[in-house]
């Protein structure tokens, strides 16, 4: 078998194999941890940081993050403000897995639980009548309605002859030709 070797002059990390050869870690985990202690010590580790330097975008490299957390690798801590306001978060990145005793300061989220909740009855109190809203009961239309042929639009018939004066229709009809 070939023997590659590289000839180190310049720009190079020496770091811990311990990482590399962890079975239980994912090829993005170690590589993104490979490339945060490649980084200088007072670089802005922040996942966007990480995604402009990287091909990943911010969701692959929070998960690796997430990953490295869980391992022992990386902890992080929420900084506060003098005022007691939540700061930025300061990540601490180990070459090797920080052991469980240590991880146990770090603060968990908890799920608190009632010890013995209230049941108390809610007030029950009659409903105020509201006014309901005056309906129009003028008989005039004020709009005319599209289908309303009747008063909208006028006759192609005329009017019904009087009695007096106009023969009626019957005598209207056009003779026939026999």
């Amino acid at each position: 078998m070939a023997v590659f070797r590289v000839e180190k002059t310049k720009d190079f990390t020496i770091m811990c194999n311990h990482h590399l050869r962890n079975t239980e870690l994912s090829l993005k985990a170690k590589g993104l941890l490979s490339l945060m202690l490649s980084l200088p010590e007072d670089w802005d580790y922040t996942t966007k940081g990480l995604a402009h330097i990287c091909k990943d975008g911010v969701d692959s490299i929070t998960t690796a993050l997430k990953e490295l957390e869980r391992h022992g690798y990386l902890t992080r801590q929420r900084l506060r403000y003098g005022n007691g306001q939540l700061g930025d978060i300061e990540y601490t990145i180990h070459e090797k897995p920080v052991n469980a005793e240590k991880r146990e300061y770090s603060p968990k989220r908890e799920n608190p639980r009632q010890v013995n909740p209230g049941q108390a009855k809610p007030e029950q109190a009659e409903p105020g009548q509201e006014n309901p809203t005056q309906l129009n009961t003028n008989p005039l239309r004020t709009k005319k309605s599209k289908t309303d042929i009747s008063r909208t639009h006028q006759s192609i018939y005329p009017a019904e002859p009087e009695a007096a004066g106009r023969p009626d229709r019957a005598d209207r009809r056009l003779p026939r030709d026999h």
